[in-house]
């Protein structure tokens, strides 16, 4: 493998988070197209285009044995709902949320003269290849009052919506630097309501990842009850080809288009000599991360306990 430059922040990780996620299924957006598609405002959180073309297409109101297409004016309604929660606190507001992800929005709407209610619902927790994923880093957002951004290194959508944010760390921080206490530490700064709670109140998994080590947890989760998942069995095979599978010549194109480009000659050289063996982050978001895997903790392994709220450990789920 060729000797590893000298990297700009925690690209070292960013990169092959990056590239894993774009082979489980996520497309790659540019901080510029993300920030488009919230309307050029950095106090938007949600992919509004992506969030409303996709509820047009999952959502159908059935009748009499006949399907219809929901109104305009009930898919902006569905939006406004999501985006229009009020805020009462980060725990509380984050349930409000995930009670509409979870449930779906009823709303009323006449059929041939008939007024009835139907359910429209913002992701197809059952049928993952019905959604839409993407994922984007250095997610500029408008802190609480103020008119500085914080930026966490990944956020991942479903449908537009950000349900997952990662922190990413070199191994070397320098002399008594733990790159998961720092990644924690930061990722816990940003939730507080002086930070960008509004992020945190969609997101349902927050992550921390440094090529040597990976922990997980929900949003609100003090540091040491972050966790380390532990997979059943080894996979190492399979994560192996997903993380060295190259990527297309255009997926390179946009991903070093940026501030990467001064490393694409670094990745494009490990590629050609073989690839690069599988790191703890790797098998973290391989294991969190799919697509499937994602939606199935977020529908059946989240809960409010005593005004905690609480992701599923390993051990204590069905893998």
């Amino acid at each position: 493998m060729p000797p590893i430059p000298l990297m700009q922040e925690d690209h070292i990780s960013q990169i092959p988070a990056l590239q894993l996620l774009q082979n489980l299924g996520w497309r790659y957006l540019t901080p510029a197209e993300a920030l488009e598609m919230r309307g050029g405002r950095e106090t938007g959180v949600i992919l509004d285009g992506v969030l409303e073309k996709q509820l047009r297409i999952m959502n159908r109101v059935r009748f009499k044995g006949q399907e219809y297409p929901f109104t305009d004016g009930n898919i902006h309604s569905a939006i406004q709902a999501l985006k229009g929660v009020m805020y009462d606190g980060l725990v509380r507001t984050n349930e409000n949320v995930y009670d509409l992800l979870l449930l779906g929005k009823s709303l009323q709407q006449s059929i041939s003269g008939d007024i009835k209610s139907f359910t429209l619902q913002y992701i197809d927790w059952e049928n993952p290849q019905r959604n839409v994923y993407h994922v984007t880093e250095e997610f500029a957002v408008e802190r609480a009052g103020r008119k500085d951004t914080y930026r966490p290194d990944l956020a991942l959508f479903v449908n537009g919506i950000p349900l997952t944010v990662i922190e990413c760390k070199r191994t070397d921080l320098g002399p008594g630097k733990d790159p998961m206490r720092e990644a924690i530490s930061q990722m816990l700064r940003n939730q507080k309501d002086d930070g960008i709670p509004k992020l945190f109140t969609y997101a349902q998994m927050v992550m921390a990842v440094s090529p040597n080590e990976a922990k997980y947890a929900t949003v609100g989760t003090p540091a040491k009850f972050w966790a380390v998942w532990k997979e059943r069995g080894d996979h190492d095979v399979e994560v192996r080809g997903l993380i060295n599978r190259p990527l297309t010549n255009a997926q390179k194109d946009r991903l070093f288009a940026g501030r990467f480009r001064y490393v694409r000659a670094y990745f494009d050289a490990v590629e050609a000599e073989g690839g690069r063996e599988v790191t703890a982050q790797d098998r973290a978001i391989w294991a969190l991360c799919r697509p499937e895997r994602l939606l199935e903790l977020g529908q059946r392994f989240l809960l409010l306990d005593n005004h905690d709220k609480k992701i599923a450990r390993s051990q204590q789920s069905q893998y």
